[in-house]
């Protein structure tokens, strides 16, 4: 029997839910910015699509950089009040907040799917960390924020789409709590409808957030180099952030600029092939489009036939398709580990990338194909990407040395431990990377040597919730490092001559992890 869409999930009741929770924010022809302390219909609606199927969704109202500069001043003259409002008053505000996002927590969810192509377990997910996360902060702040002073101005926020709750919007939150205003661009590809959301809920208690849109060429400058800013927070690839970097190369701002590298699963003197393989399966939740993704596996030549055993099945149980294809009748949402890609370019981008990968001697390993997908009848399909694993990437491939952002596995086989470092080393930094080694002695000994900020044993590392820090190691990190304690100490003045934990121009200084 042909699937259909779970009943009231489209595009057109989702918007409508949203609307009737905060129209003052969802108007019935486009999104709104919010700045100044309200609601405005400036900037110009760009046409969006769903990565889902092709359905239009609302997109980003953006602004000129002359607007988003009126944006920053008003964020600006916030940021000098709410940096005297009391530490309980603010703590109050922030969980009066967090209850709203708990109520709304299903649309929001919903949202997310629509927009970035989230499964519902894994849309719900980012919502409940958010929420969960912020509300840890809540209860710890006072001990964070002792002896410790908000930023002479506002934060500044411009992050990639694939975390709208989990990360932006958690940031922006403690970046509050912290006692500083806080302004954030939506991102381009997707997620501006639940930052909306998230933020209207959040103006109802008062809390000084600034969100706007336009593309990044037009606001950058002015989010990053604004003299009323006093701290940057960027989350996104290389290109951008250097971009980021460049921006601040005459400035003292504080900033946390987290880019990608590629992370690395090494495979050396292993045995324990099942626990792979479910590491193996979970590594493509939300297809790889996430900066802890493991997209390469380096692996001991002599073990390659019992890696390839345990990979294979692994990677043909991993399920993707359309997030809210269910059967008639069916309770519940799919159990999916991976919907679309972020946009259809993306798709034709990595498999022009496999193409000529495989012509210049890559050898393919496994190639997914899109009709083992759950969809629709003749739904559009073209941003989905099914899973595909390349064997011995040639250096000329992008699929050699960067971060693919998609399902697409690569495999590098070493013979010694030199070359097993030299290839999970092969980005110049990464923010995690993992070793499957039976003897723990050796594992330390060799995790000592990657250039990655967190290096798990046997288990995939993450960015973390509540007090585990987070950073970058090499280029993957540029400013200070955040979580637990640290993100607070980002966004606010210390004692004076404190060295804060982060790669910066003159000097790393790394916590223990």
């Amino acid at each position: 029997m042909p699937l259909i869409r779970k009943p009231g999930t489209a595009w057109a009741d989702v918007y409508a839910r949203c609307r009737e929770v905060a129209p003052e924010a969802f108007h019935d022809d486009r999104l709104l910015n919010y700045w100044g302390d309200r609601w405005r219909r400036d900037g110009e609606p760009a046409p969006a699509t769903s990565p889902v199927d092709g359905t239009a969704i609302a997109g980003p109202p953006r602004l000129t950089a002359a607007t988003a500069y009126s944006a920053v001043r008003a964020a600006a003259d916030a940021h000098r009040h709410w940096a005297l409002v009391p530490l309980a008053e603010r703590k109050a505000r922030v969980s009066a907040t967090l209850d709203a996002l708990r109520e709304h927590r299903d649309l929001l969810a919903l949202l997310l799917v629509w927009e970035i192509g989230k499964p519902w377990r894994l849309a719900t997910a980012d919502v409940d960390r958010c929420i969960d996360g912020v509300r840890w902060y809540v209860d710890e702040v006072d001990s964070m924020v002792a002896g410790r002073s908000p930023l002479p101005g506002p934060v500044s926020n411009i992050s990639s789409w694939n975390y709208p709750m989990s990360v932006i919007m958690h940031s922006m939150l403690v970046q509050a709590l912290a006692g500083n205003a806080v302004i954030a661009k939506a991102p381009t590809d997707g997620g501006v409808s639940c930052l909306t959301l998230a933020c209207a809920l959040a103006a109802w208690h008062d809390l000084p957030l600034t969100l706007v849109s336009g593309s990044g060429a037009e606001l950058s400058s002015v989010l990053v180099t604004a003299p009323e800013i006093s701290c940057v927070f960027f989350v996104g690839g290389r290109s951008a952030g250097s971009q980021v970097a460049a921006r601040l190369v005459d400035s003292d701002k504080r900033h946390v600029l987290e880019q990608e590298g590629l992370n690395c699963w090494g495979v050396w003197e292993f045995s324990n092939w099942e626990l792979l393989a479910d590491n193996v399966r979970r590594s493509f939740e939300y297809g790889k489009q996430r900066c802890t993704a493991y997209p390469r596996y380096v692996v001991q030549r002599s073990l390659f036939d019992q890696f390839l055993a345990a990979y294979l099945p692994a990677v043909r149980a991993v399920r993707f398709g359309h997030p809210l294809a269910v059967e008639p009748g069916q309770d519940g949402y799919p159990d999916l580990d991976f919907g679309p890609l972020i946009k259809d370019t993306k798709v034709k981008e990595l498999n022009d990338a496999i193409e000529a990968a495989v012509a210049k001697g890559g050898v393919p390993l496994y190639r997914g194909s899109l009709d083992d997908g759950s969809f629709l009848p003749d739904q559009d399909r073209s941003a989905y990407l099914a899973p595909v694993a390349i064997l011995s990437p040639p250096p000329s491939s992008p699929l050699f040395h960067a971060e693919p952002f998609g399902p697409v596995d690569t495999v590098v086989l070493v013979d010694t431990e030199a070359e097993l470092l030299a290839a999970m080393n092969a980005s110049n930094g990464a923010l995690v990377a993992s070793l499957a080694c039976d003897d723990e002695a050796t594992a330390q000994r060799l995790s000592g040597e990657l250039r990655a900020f967190k290096v798990g044993v046997n288990r995939p590392r993450s960015r973390g919730d509540r007090q585990e820090v987070f950073g970058g190691r090499g280029a993957s990190w540029r400013g200070a490092f955040v979580g637990g304690a640290l993100l607070v100490h980002a966004v606010t003045e210390g004692p004076a001559g404190e060295r804060l934990y982060g790669n910066f121009p003159t000097h790393a200084h790394y916590p223990e992890v």
